[in-house]
């Protein structure tokens, strides 16, 4: 049995309204290049950042088609927060795009 909160949470979460957020996610992980030399340990660093945001990426796409919006919003959030992490440590180059990224001084 779902507990109250996630009930609540189930309620107010629309596949429209995550399909923007994915939308979103989408863009900005097309949007930035890995930033760091080719043979820097921050390379390596920003290549693990860039697979953690694809895969939630990913799944968060798995878990809306399967109905499981709560799971899939997570996913997503977790996707970019991934990617603004690696913005703002500057593994990833965005152009100074902060409407895609958190890049807030």
């Amino acid at each position: 049995m779902a507990s109250r909160r996630e009930s609540t949470a189930r309620a107010t979460i629309t596949r429209a309204h995550l399909d923007r957020y994915i939308s979103v996610t989408e863009k900005a992980l097309k949007a930035l290049k890995v930033a760091p030399p080719e043979r820097s340990h921050h390379r390596r660093l920003a290549n693990d950042f860039l697979e953690m945001a694809q895969a939630y990426a990913i799944d968060a796409k798995h878990f809306r088609d399967k109905g499981d919006l709560v799971n899939a919003l997570s996913c997503v959030n977790y996707a970019h927060g991934w990617l603004d992490a690696g913005a703002r440590l500057g593994l990833f180059d965005v152009g100074g795009d902060d409407q895609l990224f958190t890049l807030a001084e």
